[in-house]
């Protein structure tokens, strides 16, 4: 029996070190629209883009000067 238990432990440990990790995002744009992001989006200093991913799982770019705020959830 305890040899199922620290296994299961590990495991439930890992997962939520894992979910803690992702910090999920709105993208609020000049005309007030919301995106909603799984991570934090990063910023292409070259592009001048927001780089981020959507919930649907699709990656996407929204240019800075479409960009009012960024907020965690």
């Amino acid at each position: 029996m305890t040899q199922r238990i620290l296994p299961a432990c590990l495991l439930a440990l890992g997962l939520a070190a894992l979910a803690g990790c992702a910090s999920p995002s709105v993208i609020t744009l000049n005309d007030g629209r919301e995106i909603q992001t799984i991570n934090t989006p990063d910023f292409d200093d070259e592009s001048g883009f927001y780089e981020f991913e959507q919930l649907d799982g699709n990656r996407a770019k929204v240019n800075k000067d479409q960009v009012r705020t960024i907020r965690e959830l």
